[in-house]
């Protein structure tokens, strides 16, 4: 994603989300975002989009092998979990103390 401005998006590293799109889509579980990669507007979801990786040995690894591990899924195919209201929510931003804050939108909550 090549652009003149660096994105802003509404997720970030520690959020609770849930998939909204794909194979491991579930709008009533929610799970913790683990990476945020805004140059490829991609997110590290916990426990979704786990792949298998071939690993050759290695000083750290000695015995190698296949590791499962979670992969990045689009950023648009989350969406931000509200804990007041137990469902999925958009993000809206204002001004508080000359700060920008993350509210949701559907209990009107500030997200910490």
């Amino acid at each position: 994603m090549k652009t003149r401005f660096k994105p802003k998006f509404n997720i970030k590293k520690g959020d609770m989300v849930v998939v909204i799109a794909g194979d491991d889509k579930d709008r009533t579980k929610a799970r913790k975002v683990l990476e945020v990669l805004p140059e490829k507007a991609r997110v590290l979801v916990e426990g979704v989009n786990i792949i298998t990786k071939h690993t050759k040995p290695t000083a750290q690894n000695t015995k190698g092998g296949i590791v499962k591990q979670e992969a990045p899924i689009a950023i648009s195919n989350v969406m931000l979990w509200d804990a007041k209201t137990s469902k999925p929510t958009k993000v809206s931003r204002q001004r508080e103390n000359g700060k920008l804050v993350r509210i949701a939108k559907k209990s009107g909550e500030v997200i910490k």
